[in-house]
Order: C-alpha cells, then sequence, then structure tokens
C-alpha cells in the first residue's frame, strides 16, 4: 500500500530541474520534457556537459537564439530524441544536421500532448537589448579575459536568430498550469493564463529587469515565480545577475508571490 502511494503522489506531483541558462527539466505523469538546452561554454558559471541531456526523448524550443538552440544539433546526432520548435530554429537545425526527421515544427495555437501532458504554443515575445547593457556586460578586462570566446559568440549571434518568433508554453500537467516564458516579454494580444500556478521567467537581457518583471507580473498575476537565464553561461557577453532588487520589489509589492533563484542541478516540486 505504502509503495502504490508512493507510485500515485509521484505522478501527481510535478518536479522541475533548472539544468543552467534556460533549459529546464519537467517531469511530470511518468514524462520528462526538457526545454531550451544550453551547455556554457569556457568560463560559465555552471557545471554542464552535454551528457545531462542526451538521455532526453523531448525537446521543446522557445525559440532560435544559440544559447537554447546551438546544442541541439549534438543531441540530434548522439541522441535519440524528437525537437519541437517553430519554423525559424528549424531552419537553422537543417544546416548542421541530417536528422531533420526528428524535428518537429510547431505554431502558436497548437496544443500538443505528451502522455498525459498538454503543452499549448502561445506567441511571446523577446526582450529589447540595450546598447547600454551591452557595453556594461563586455567591459574591456572580460573581452581580454574571455577573448577566446569571441569568435564562437560572434558566429553564433550571426547564425542563430529569433526571427520573430519567440514562443511561450502553457503546460497543463497533473492539475496544474506552468507558463513558461522564453523571454522577460509577452505579446500583447496573446492570451497568456492567469495566476498560473508557477510562471518561469527568464531575468535577463537590459537594464530594466526590475521594470520589465514587474509589468510581466502585474498582467499574469502568478501564483509563483521560478527564475531562469540569470547566470553567466556564455562570457563575455553574458553576466550573472543581482536578483536582489527584483526580491525587494515583490517583497514590497507582490508579498503573496513567491519567487524562487534555483541553484543549479537542484529540484523543486510543484
Amino acid at each position: 500500500m505504502d509503495r502504490q502511494k508512493t507510485e500515485q503522489e509521484k505522478r501527481e506531483n510535478i518536479k522541475i530541474t533548472w539544468m543552467g541558462t534556460a533549459a529546464f527539466l519537467l517531469e511530470a505523469a511518468g514524462e520528462r520534457i526538457l526545454f531550451d538546452p544550453f551547455v556554457p561554454i569556457k568560463g560559465g558559471e555552471n557545471p554542464g556537459c552535454i551528457d545531462d541531456f542526451l538521455k532526453e526523448d523531448t525537446i521543446f524550443i522557445t525559440h532560435g537564439h544559440f544559447d537554447h538552440l546551438c546544442r541541439v544539433p549534438q543531441l540530434l546526432e548522439e541522441g535519440e530524441g524528437t525537437v519541437f520548435c517553430t519554423a525559424q530554429p528549424a531552419r537553422t537545425l537543417e544546416q548542421f544536421t541530417d536528422e531533420t526527421d526528428r524535428v518537429v515544427q510547431i505554431r502558436v495555437g497548437d496544443t500538443l500532448p505528451i502522455g498525459d501532458i498538454r503543452i499549448r504554443v502561445l506567441k511571446g515575445a523577446h526582450i529589447a537589448f540595450q546598447m547600454k547593457r551591452i557595453f556594461d556586460t563586455m567591459t574591456p578586462w572580460r573581452v581580454l579575459r574571455y577573448w577566446r570566446n569571441m569568435p564562437f559568440l560572434l558566429w553564433a549571434n550571426h547564425v542563430f536568430k529569433d526571427g520573430g518568433e519567440t514562443v511561450a508554453f502553457s503546460i497543463q500537467a497533473a492539475g496544474k498550469t506552468i507558463l513558461l516564458l522564453g523571454s522577460l516579454a509577452l505579446d500583447e494580444r496573446e492570451e497568456y493564463p492567469r495566476q498560473a500556478d508557477l510562471l518561469i521567467l527568464p531575468y535577463s537581457g537590459n537594464n530594466n529587469l526590475v521594470e520589465e518583471a514587474d509589468k510581466i507580473i502585474e498582467r499574469l498575476r502568478p501564483r509563483r515565480i521560478l527564475l531562469s537565464h540569470f547566470d553567466d553561461a556564455f562570457p563575455p557577453m553574458s553576466r550573472s545577475v543581482d536578483t536582489r532588487e527584483l526580491k525587494r520589489m515583490l517583497d514590497r509589492k507582490w508579498p503573496d508571490i513567491q519567487a524562487v533563484k534555483p541553484a543549479y542541478g537542484k529540484s523543486i516540486i510543484l
């Protein structure tokens, strides 16, 4: 009886593990779904490697920037997973792998069943980059320290494009709703679920992060927030984001909303 109860509890719970940058592994209803896998480049602050992702069979991509997509060709070549993405990242993948039979194009409005999980594709938006943020991040000493990364980063930023196709995923699992955003922005006309049990919120992109996050929270009113994309994963073009100002704003304005800054490889249970 105890064993049966434990198995039932496992199926009713949702386990979410942050794997660095925008990568999450969601486990629910006997399924494992990987979102936006990325392995930090040299100097990145998290210890991830491609082996962490190779065993996953179901991979969803929110958009085609390199820090969401550039490791996927290797996953297709060395693993057996199926990748779900929109047209722009699918075209990019065609440049790097012949395993395109395992790339499934998705569109805004689609609802995809993964076992007992339902994933609805919503139109998203990408946060507007600011030149000041870029200059603040790529200081001369950081560029000098990580100069060996620059050829790859310049190439990757040119090749891996968003194409205006950033999406969000509304995930229904175990009676709960999770809204996973691809970037810290919303589309003005899309109808997102309000009061989701969990909002996965990327926290990077420009110098107005608290204001951008506040606008999203005001519109969506989630019950709980899980931060992502705050780590220094591809220096010198990235840096670790200070989330203390965000916490102060949440404590002051949204005290009933719990926000979690996850540790790499650690899981939360929803």
